[in-house]
């Protein structure tokens, strides 16, 4: 009997267990499909706004300043050369790449004998040369005199014959004497021919005196400036450079010895595209004289200089685009030709512009200006220069705010924050919770696993105060879903 009840107490236990069992299977079900049934809850959607900096457009004149690169040369520049052949005797102390020279500063001596033998041969041809035209002026002075002497005894000859000739129509002479005179005039008028041709031989022996004379001076001058030729001064003050010659060297004719470079009259050449040049230009076509600011960037340290533009390339240049401006330097103190150097040219000033950071216009020339209700506007611009990191434009934009730097969220249309430079920042606002609100944030801040502990801990610090800022409680509640 009493196995029978335990037997039976133990089958009632088991039925039990199973049927709560069962019971909480389908309780657990239920709740599951309850659970799948109901529609999720989300947050409320909220418009996103953005804050930007914005800035109000104002018109006004603007110089704009072009930049460009350009580099350094001298405006006077020589290739000292051999103007003839032989060997170096002497160098100045400053010849020497770097090395400074004055104006008339004999630079090099070339061995002078052979130069000096064609000049003293020179100077005896010219000497024998004016010895005869000496010879040649007393020789016709000489044959003058004798034409003279010639043609009055031919005169004396002529009276006598027609003496003779007047007798003899008288009777008193006989024909023999009178034929023996008119054949002694005869001889003296050939006496005066053959004087006359002593005298355009003379006369002719001086005109070639006087060629051979001048030949002479013209050699004699070559073989000076030969001699001149061996000693090679400075045109100039200014710097050597590329010097290649020593004392003993052999050199050849117009062998390029050194360069000569005036360190104090530099010009800055640089290149401006078409558009550009087309601005510099006057009424008349000239480019104007403005002036420019030439700079040189050494080690974080600019050196910098002014000038003025002078003039243009005459041609574009093969392979090359836009034009090659010259401009003259004031002081350039620090400045070596070849420094590749940063240029600023200033352009004729703008009248009615806006100045914009660069940031603010799209490439399509849009800018974003803040509309009714903090809502974005799109308005096309024109842009007239770019200057850097800002560019100057105009358009129906005075007056209005302008959002300083665009990005790919924002337009039309988009509600943003603006912050307006100089204004105060504005105070946080502030809440009130009542304590059950406060427990509900309490409660999820702490059972929030992903928050970092230091965060956590700011904000819960924040939830203890009598008040709290409204931004706070309203990201808190966004992410609790309610």
């Amino acid at each position: 009997m009493r196995f029978i009840r335990q037997s039976m107490i133990g089958l009632f236990l088991a039925a039990v267990t199973l049927g709560l069992l069962v019971w909480a299977v389908e309780i657990i079900g239920g709740a599951v499909q309850t659970r799948l049934a109901d529609d999720p809850v989300a947050p409320p959607a909220r418009e996103r706004v953005f804050t930007v900096n914005v800035m109000t457009a104002q018109t006004g004149a603007q110089t704009p300043v072009l930049e460009s690169f350009g580099e350094i040369a001298s405006r006077r520049t020589l290739e000292l050369r051999a103007a003839g052949g032989g060997r170096v005797i002497s160098l100045s102390d400053g010849f020497e790449d770097g090395g400074t020279v004055t104006s008339g500063e004999v630079l090099v001596r070339l061995d002078p004998v052979d130069a000096e033998a064609a000049v003293q041969r020179a100077q005896n041809d010219l000497r024998d040369a004016q010895a005869e035209e000496r010879d040649a002026a007393r020789s016709l002075e000489l044959a003058s005199d004798e034409l003279t002497a010639a043609q009055q005894q031919a005169d004396l000859r002529d009276r006598a014959a027609e003496r003779q000739i007047d007798l003899a129509g008288r009777g008193v002479s006989t024909a023999a004497a009178t034929e023996t005179a008119e054949l002694a005039a005869s001889a003296a008028g050939q006496a005066v021919l053959v004087r006359r041709q002593a005298l355009a031989q003379a006369q002719a022996r001086i005109d070639l005196s006087a060629s051979t004379t001048a030949r002479a001076q013209l050699a004699l001058a070559e073989a000076q400036r030969r001699l001149d030729d061996t000693v090679l001064s400075a045109p100039f003050d200014g710097t050597l450079s590329a010097t290649s010659v020593v004392e003993g060297r052999l050199v050849n004719a117009n062998e390029r010895l050194a360069d000569l470079i005036d360190p104090d009259d530099l010009e800055v050449s640089f290149r401006l595209s078409t558009a550009q040049y087309a601005r510099l230009l006057d009424a008349n076509g000239d480019i104007l004289k403005a002036a420019v600011r030439v700079a040189l960037d050494v080690s974080g340290m600019d050196i910098e200089a002014t000038g003025l533009v002078t003039r243009t390339s005459a041609a574009a240049g093969d392979g090359q685009t836009g034009r090659l401006v010259f401009a003259a330097l004031d002081a350039a103190a620090g400045f070596k030709p070849g420094d590749f150097v940063t240029v600023r040219l200033q352009e004729p000033e703008l009248e009615n512009v806006v100045l914009l950071p660069a940031s603010a216009v799209d490439a399509g020339g849009t800018v974003l200006l803040l509309g009714s209700d903090d809502r974005l506007e799109t308005v096309q611009v024109r842009v007239l220069r770019r200057l850097g990191d800002d560019v100057l434009v105009r358009g129906d934009i005075v007056g209005r705010e302008v959002v300083e730097t665009r990005s790919p969220l924002l337009g039309a249309g988009i509600s943003v924050k603006p912050l307006r430079k100089g204004a105060a920042p504005e105070a946080p606002e502030m809440l009130e919770l009542t304590e059950e609100r406060r427990a509900k944030l309490v409660a999820f801040v702490e059972g929030n696993k992903r928050m970092p502990d230091e965060m956590k801990a700011r904000v819960l610090a924040q939830l203890a105060e009598p008040q709290v800022p409204a931004k706070v409680v309203e990201r808190i509640e966004s992410r609790m879903g309610g």
